[in-house]
């Protein structure tokens, strides 16, 4: 009995340091949480009056991409990924070597808005959390943002969950109402980099967090509402952790599903959805998911900037003649989509 006793007192005991630990884990990220707001908010108040200092702490130098890029034995036009932290108000650029991916640089975000968790609808001007694609039709090119990243949102995780937006951007600037701003020189060395892998490739995976997946980070947000999204979330984390290869995601019965990818495999695909979930897509985001013919891709709507300019012609004859030569591969957005996000 005296053993049972002890060891009963010893569990006890144990029960009660780990609940000492996680409330200090769920302190400190809470803590963590509130420095990283009071940080973007003062870094977008400043932005407005004028007196932001570019560039941020913390910014690659931005005029010497390419000699970066030499010195780090990469290329331009690699097969590239992006993950973004929003918690650490992070974004990171991982460029494929060899059969594995590397990082390149780390950006700081200068502003993006809402709070943890995931967006849920048309206007709520949260920043969406989940796997992204990027397609060659998501490069934006329009009236304030003309060389940003589309992130592709709402994806099928989120149309099969029954969640509205729109017009989700990777942008310059440092403000933002759903989006990510970078600051303008950034946001330009980023296009280029997405832009030059796409020249290779169909897609260039984004994947959105909503803070780095570590066990400690998970266990002092357990009380969140969103626990569960994001274990699936850091499915993805851990298999790019491990492989430093982008996982086959899939969505099925409206969760995230996980693959790790192997070096020997050709580019993964986007993400996919299982057959089981194919009727349950709500029927005013279903046209979303559908990919238009050549046809209809020919008759987009022009670009907005002015073809008086050089930029906007150079841009508007390359689009054309893609789109006279090939389909290019993947989800492709609206002629006509909301500002609301």
């Amino acid at each position: 009995m005296a053993g049972a006793g002890a060891r009963k007192l010893a569990a006890a005991a144990w029960a009660i340091a780990a609940s000492v630990c996680a409330t200090g884990l769920a302190t400190a990220e809470s803590i963590n949480a509130d420095r990283s707001q009071t940080e973007r908010l003062e870094r977008w108040q400043a932005a407005r009056s004028g007196q932001l200092k570019l560039p941020l702490p913390g910014t690659p130098d931005t005029a010497k991409l390419m000699t970066r890029l030499t010195e780090a034995g990469l290329a331009l036009g690699a097969p590239t990924l992006i993950r973004i932290f929003k918690a650490e108000s992070e974004l990171e650029v991982w460029i494929k070597k060899d059969r594995s991916f590397t990082l390149f640089a780390t950006y700081p975000v200068c502003y993006w808005s809402g709070s943890l968790g995931p967006k849920l609808r048309e206007g709520d001007r949260q920043t969406p959390e989940g796997f992204y694609t990027v397609t060659e039709d998501l490069l934006h090119h329009g009236d304030r943002w003309r060389r940003s990243l589309d992130i592709g949102y709402p994806n099928i995780f989120d149309r099969v969950n029954g969640r509205s937006g729109s017009l989700i951007l990777v942008h310059g600037g440092c403000d933002s109402s759903g989006c990510f701003a970078m600051t303008n020189a950034v946001n330009s060395e980023i296009y280029d980099l997405v832009a030059g892998a796409l020249r290779g490739a169909s897609h260039v995976p984004i994947q959105v967090f909503p803070f780095r997946m570590t066990d400690a980070n998970m266990l002092a947000s357990a009380a969140s509402p969103w626990t569960q999204f994001w274990r699936d979330l850091k499915d993805g984390y851990d298999s790019f952790e491990r492989t430093r290869l982008p996982p086959q995601v899939s969505v099925c019965s409206k969760r995230y599903r996980v693959r790790d990818a192997s070096p020997f495999e050709r580019e993964l695909a986007g993400v996919e959805l299982c057959e089981q979930d194919r009727d349950s897509i709500p029927d005013h985001l279903e046209q979303a998911n559908r990919v238009p013919t050549k046809h209809a891709k020919a008759e987009r709507q022009a670009p907005k900037c002015s073809l008086a300019r050089a930029s906007c012609r150079k841009w508007a004859a390359l689009r054309d003649r893609k789109l006279a030569s090939r389909t290019v591969a993947g989800r492709v957005t609206a002629s006509k989509r909301s500002a609301v996000r």
